[in-house]
């Protein structure tokens, strides 16, 4: 079992996602014997090179073909290994995603793959790398359980959760090193089970991965104006927690937080639930719009996208007024 203490609460958001990710899949990797993983060519950027130094004959670098490495993967989780393939997000999901929709959709193999700064995060290597489109690519894909952890605390522990979960994981990971804090001490996780943050009046914000942070800004900034809003991170986006969202349907609006393209992801998941409920509430759904964002700093880009705390208070609070 991972320990979860205050100075790797704070190490953790120092590296980041990614850096996290390594860290502590090499501490599984000293529990779990056959814990192997697997990198398309992106060892360093994966986090994975201190797993690599100490187990070298459990890493596998597939190269720049992420078709092979799902492939390679299916067939060690088909020997009994728990394999963790890495690559960029949209790389992992569009390019192999034949093979993720075969070996992991169609056959369930027990193989964890993990999307490297998805969403935006690629910054300046520019549209073609950002992976704003990988949610809505899986949500389609049966069997696959798709993880979007809020901060470094919730990689550590869901990287955990994946392991031990039987069947195909998809974890997105997202932002900068320096990441921000959500979770300062531990905490139960449970996959398929969204966790309230904030208790509020009638609106209620539903954010996933790094949107639970300026998320949680942005109500504390509404409620200073007399606007409460609560606030539930949303970690699994499938399945999603529907208990969570039959207790928010008599809210008056249900605001979604992606950082994700607003087709497809998470507020359309929670549209299709809504969907059929007789006197289901207004829904708001905050994202990236179509298009595709140009290469620029990580924080840059999410103001061009309209993901900034400042944003999200101005758009809650016009579809108040509307």
């Amino acid at each position: 079992m991972l320990e979860i203490k205050p100075s790797n609460i704070r190490s953790w958001s120092m590296l980041g996602s990614r850096g996290t990710f390594g860290v502590v899949l090499l501490e599984l990797a000293h529990q779990y014997d056959n814990l192997v993983a697997l990198s398309a060519d992106l060892c360093k950027s994966s986090g994975l090179d201190r797993f690599n130094s100490a187990y070298p004959e459990r890493f596998f670098n597939a190269g720049i073909a992420e078709q092979n490495m799902i492939g390679v993967a299916s067939g060690l989780a088909a020997g009994g290994f728990i394999p963790f393939a890495t690559s960029f997000a949209n790389f992992l999901t569009m390019r192999a995603g034949e093979q993720v929709r075969h070996n992991l959709g169609y056959m369930n193999e027990n193989v964890k793959i993990v999307g490297l700064a998805s969403g935006i995060a690629t910054g300046m290597f520019g549209a073609t790398h950002h992976g704003i489109e990988d949610i809505a690519v899986l949500r389609a894909i049966s069997n696959i359980t798709i993880l979007s952890p809020a901060d470094c605390t919730e990689t550590a522990k869901m990287t955990e959760a994946a392991l031990l979960h039987q069947g195909p994981v998809y974890i997105r990971l997202t932002g900068n090193m320096r990441a921000p804090v959500v979770y300062n001490s531990d905490y139960e996780l449970s996959i398929g089970r969204a966790i309230k943050l904030k208790d509020g009046g009638d609106i209620c914000i539903v954010a996933t991965g790094s949107m639970v942070y300026p998320s949680l800004k942005a109500a504390d900034i509404l409620e200073h104006e007399g606007i409460k809003c609560s606030v539930i991170n949303m970690h699994t986006i499938k399945p999603l927690d529907y208990k969570v969202l039959d207790d928010i349907s008599d809210k008056k609006l249900i605001v979604t937080i992606e950082e994700h393209s607003t087709i497809g992801g998470l507020g359309s998941a929670v549209a299709e639930y809504l969907a059929d409920k007789a006197n289901r509430p207004r829904q708001l759904i905050i994202g990236i719009p179509q298009g595709y964002p140009h290469a620029g700093d990580y924080d840059y880009l999410l103001s061009v996208s309209g993901l900034t705390v400042t944003d999200i208070v101005m758009k809650i609070k016009k579809n108040i007024s509307d």
